[in-house]
């Protein structure tokens, strides 16, 4: 690499370039890794996903399924400039792998498959890297392929993501190679004309920069190599996202993204900086993480891997400073460093050692336990408190009830399942005190198919599953008041403690408020927490139906005491009591989780779709075009209705319809399913 210079940004952070490859399945991302690194001279061949042979899908899981379901790390050097390659899943249950790559990278490469053309993740690919302000290009792969219109889809992706998508490069020779449209003024092309091309390409880069304009309006043009500045201004901001056009397969462009990755997308000094704060809600402030190597280090972890054998690897990004062996590194808040034994670079699942990594790399240290998906670590102890703004991620909401096939095994399983969450911010896992369930939430059925197989394969690990109890809600609809007087005696000391108190609706999603109103001491203070720690023992276990309450408010404002015989079981006694009393006669409703569901098929299966999400008591929102014939319908359903859903999608789409689903509100049940739940819970009772 280049040597460093004095002071500010080297020319070694200069020659750093990362780039992630996001976007749907099937595009071809595993693939055109592969290409770039066979064309740097990493590798000697292409792996194939058929042989499970290449770099980045290394997992013997990913070689089964011949899908990725991981980011993979790659690197290579072009024309003296170092390139770090994130190589993401494209699977909408697997974005707890692509998302955080967003948080390593300057540019954001959306690929496009050419023969399905525009698909929901690309979409929200496109999206999500615009709120992380991030540099955007489009990768159009594919462009051999049979019967595909490349002038349709670039006029589609203009469509879809703005004028200012624009090609660097066209295919020419039926998408055997591709030719230049930024440097070069004329050329032959499959479609439209180089020259129109540059011409675009010149005039969207000019606008950002006055003087330029006024060049190019008195001369004509300006030289392509003149442009560098403002070319990199109007990727910052969003004002031009490149257009090119590749084929892994068959290699057409291949050697020009090279060239585009190295002379037109942003270094580290480029591109915008990562959105740090210090402090956390209200009170956080922005600060700048610039890549000076003098200055204290900064790196993100965005990547956490927990092998059986290797144990826990932390992959992170530095941002700023020079970290190397030895180096002694915080982790967030934490006020006991570690040492950095050895510092690794990814290549698919080798782990190359280097002597130390500059702002800009993507770098890794292994058997640190502490370590954590989105920590900051730096050598600092003043810069603690510091974290990156955080990710917006789908929430989890397909529970699968999981249980140990050999008694006496759960702590055990609780320990495996700890080490997937670790690796996946998309996976949670709770245990459920009124079901006595333990559910792993994942982002759909494949997500969660994949959970169980590592479990078997890798930790050789055994589970019974089952669909989870539903998470009903219990809330009330009108205010009530409630009395208990608890009186006890046996012989010795008693116990006695009364309590009048008043339950109160409060708005959807406000959850629970405890106040206070008792006037002259009629309870003392001592007792007010036993009180409320009554009144949230029969929150947690229901009063109608054994769910929990939400959205109420209790209001304790009587009672008495007796100066020998209150004790503060008396009053959690009494608290709970009165509760249940007030709650029982204050209208009490059972409430589903309501889901947003967003369904993606054939529009010749619309009508079976749609019909069937209203059977579910489903409500449409809206409909919208996809693309290669396809729709989009958006709408809410109740969770309890989705189980299975996807089965039952496969059978009306022949298999090539998908959803994807998001937790909502609360809404209440039909009155019939509230009869019924509250019939098994008595039953249950009287058991």
């Amino acid at each position: 690499m280049p040597s460093t210079s004095q002071g500010g940004a080297s020319t070694a952070t200069t020659a750093l370039r990362t780039l992630a490859l996001v976007g749907p399945a099937a595009a071809g991302k595993t693939s055109l890794a592969e290409a770039l690194l066979l064309k740097a001279g990493v590798i000697g061949a292409a792996g194939s996903l058929e042989r499970g042979s290449t770099v980045s899908d290394f997992d013997p899981l990913e070689r089964r399924m011949q899908h990725s379901l991981n980011a993979a790390l790659m690197h290579l050097e072009h024309a003296d400039t170092r390139i770090h390659l994130i190589d993401t899943p494209g699977a909408a249950d697997f974005v707890g792998q692509s998302l955080p790559a967003l948080e390593a990278v300057e540019t954001a490469a959306v690929v496009i498959n050419a023969q399905t053309g525009i698909e929901m993740m690309a979409t929200r690919m496109m999206d999500w890297a615009a709120r992380r302000h991030l540099c955007r290009m489009i990768i159009v792969n594919k462009i051999d392929g049979q019967g595909v219109n490349l002038q349709a889809l670039l006029t589609q992706l203009r469509e879809a993501f703005g004028k200012e998508c624009l090609p660097l490069n066209l295919p020419a020779d039926g998408g055997n190679k591709v030719v230049d449209c930024f440097y070069n003024r004329t050329g032959s092309a499959d479609f439209s004309s180089v020259e129109d091309a540059h011409r675009a390409l010149v005039e969207q880069v000019v606008e950002v920069d006055a003087a330029f304009v006024d060049r190019y309006l008195n001369d004509g043009d300006v030289d392509a190599s003149e442009l560098h500045a403002p070319l990199e201004q109007a990727l910052r901001e969003g004002h031009l996202i490149p257009v090119c056009f590749v084929s892994a397969r068959n290699g057409a462009g291949v050697a020009e993204l090279l060239d585009v990755i190295v002379k037109l997308l942003p270094n580290p000094t480029e591109g915008n900086p990562p959105e740090f704060l210090r402090g956390e809600g209200t009170e956080a402030q922005p600060i700048s993480a610039t890549p000076d190597l003098a200055k204290h280090v900064l790196a993100h972890v965005f990547k956490v891997t927990v092998d059986p054998y290797v144990g826990k690897m932390g992959i992170f990004r530095v941002h700023q400073g020079t970290l190397t062996k030895d180096s002694q590194l915080y982790i967030g808040d934490g006020r006991k460093p570690f040492k950095v034994g050895h510092l690794f670079m990814m290549q698919g699942k080798d782990h190359v050692e280097v002597p130390r990594a500059l702002p800009g790399d993507i770098c890794a240290v292994a058997k640190v336990e502490e370590l954590h998906y989105d920590a900051v670590l730096h050598d600092a102890a003043e810069d603690d408190h510091i974290h990156l703004k955080p990710l917006d991620f789908p929430v989890p909401v397909h529970g699968l009830a999981i249980e140990p096939k050999r008694h006496g095994d759960e702590q055990r399983m609780w320990e495996i399942l700890q080490k997937l969450i670790d690796e996946d911010p998309c996976l949670k896992v709770e245990h459920v005190a009124t079901t006595n369930e333990t559910i792993v939430y994942g982002l759909g059925e494949l997500h969660l198919r994949v959970l169980l197989e590592r479990l078997r394969d890798v930790y050789k690990f055994e589970v019974n599953t089952r669909p989870p109890s539903i998470a009903y809600r219990e809330t009330i609809t009108a205010p009530a008041e409630g009395h208990h007087r608890h009186k006890k005696q046996t012989g010795g000391a008693g116990q006695f403690g009364e309590v009048y108190l008043r339950v109160e609706p409060l708005p959807r999603g406000a959850g629970f408020e405890f106040v206070d109103q008792v006037k002259g001491g009629t309870i003392p203070g001592q007792f007010i927490p036993a009180v409320e720690k009554g009144v949230r023992e029969a929150i947690a276990s229901g009063v109608i139906a054994g769910y929990p309450l939400v959205d109420v408010r209790c209001v304790v404002f009587d009672g008495k005491h007796h100066s020998v015989d209150s004790k503060e079981i008396a009053f959690v006694t009494a608290g709970r009591k009165a509760f249940i009393a007030a709650v029982k006669e204050a209208r009490p409703i059972v409430l589903e989780p309501i889901v947003n569901v967003e369904i993606t098929a054939p529009d010749a299966a619309m009508g079976d779709i749609t019909g069937d999400l209203s059977a579910k008591r489903g409500l449409i929102s809206g409909t919208t075009n996809g693309v290669a014939g396809s729709m989009i319908v958006r709408g809410q359903a109740p969770l309890s209705e989705l189980s299975g859903y996807q089965s039952r999608l496969n059978a009306m789409t022949s298999g090539q319809g998908r959803y994807t689903i998001e937790f909502s509100h609360y809404d209440p049940v039909p009155p019939n399913t509230q009869q019924q739940l509250m019939g098994q819970y008595k039953v249950k009772d009287e058991e």
